[in-house]
């Protein structure tokens, strides 16, 4: 199972709009971050987690071919503002999206055109599933669990495949959630910034979590430019633990749950 890294920034990428912070002014590529979004790709199955107002620009570079189905961690736009963007993809199949109910309801108002009962030429023909939090579901031969997190007092999803979990916008892990996230290979997880903040982990927030979780490596996504430059920040981290960039890709084996 192979696991690309389509954005890995925050809500306002990196570089910020009218910020000349060092970050921001970096001639390192590592320091470029779109907003946070994954493509999984196995033998069978193409799964893309989050589709924010970057993914246009983010799946040209990358084959044109199916996507089985998309997860969305929660409704806010930078994981949802390119779902319009899907329309091409509609050409092979009715693009399937899976998350809350709370977010599904959402799309519904945001983008009535995609469910009317008529709908106009061209517009992203999107089925919709309802994740449930006690319940595992299945995109093509790939078996998901969602997880609960809490972004500040919304609850929100994150989700494992395998010994792989990717966890977004997280300020709290219920602890009864806990238990799914047990003998994990490699962890996804936000890490927002060096400063605490009210609705995501800070950096060490994250690596208390990292620590507890104890996956065998973990990256940090969700990245604002007040982290900090990416090599800096990560000589100072421990020797399994990454800030993820753009365009990073990487292998886990696709175990089952």
């Amino acid at each position: 199972m192979k696991i690309k890294f389509l954005g890995t920034g925050t809500s306002t990428g990196v570089p910020e709009i009218g910020c000349r912070c060092e970050v921001c002014t970096s001639n390192d590529t590592k320091d470029r971050r779109l907003r946070a979004s994954v493509l999984i790709n196995t033998d069978e199955v193409r799964i893309l987690i989050d589709c924010g107002p970057d993914f246009r620009e983010q799946i040209l570079p990358e084959p044109f071919s199916q996507l089985h189905g998309v997860l969305l961690t929660h409704e806010h736009y930078d994981h949802v503002g390119g779902l319009d963007d899907l329309r091409p993809f509609c050409k092979f199949a009715d693009v399937d999206i899976y998350s809350g109910t709370i977010t599904l309801d959402a799309l519904r108002r945001r983008i009535p055109y995609s469910f009317s009962e008529h709908k106009y030429p061209g517009v992203p023909v999107l089925a919709l599933h309802e994740v449930h939090n006690d319940r595992n579901f299945f995109v093509g031969d790939i078996e998901i669990q969602p997880i609960k997190v809490m972004h500040h007092q919304l609850p929100i999803f994150g989700y494992r495949i395998g010994s792989f979990a990717y966890l977004t916008d997280v300020k709290s892990i219920p602890d009864d959630e806990y238990s799914k996230l047990e003998g994990l290979d490699t962890l996804v997880i936000n890490a927002l910034r060096i400063e605490e903040h009210m609705s995501h982990l800070n950096l060490s927030e994250a690596l208390e979590v990292v620590k507890r979780i104890a996956p065998r490596r973990a990256y940090f996504i969700h990245m604002s430019h007040h982290m900090g430059l990416h090599e800096t920040v990560q000589n100072a981290l421990p020797e399994n633990v990454y800030l993820s960039y753009d365009g990073l890709e990487i292998e886990v084996e696709a175990l089952k749950i």
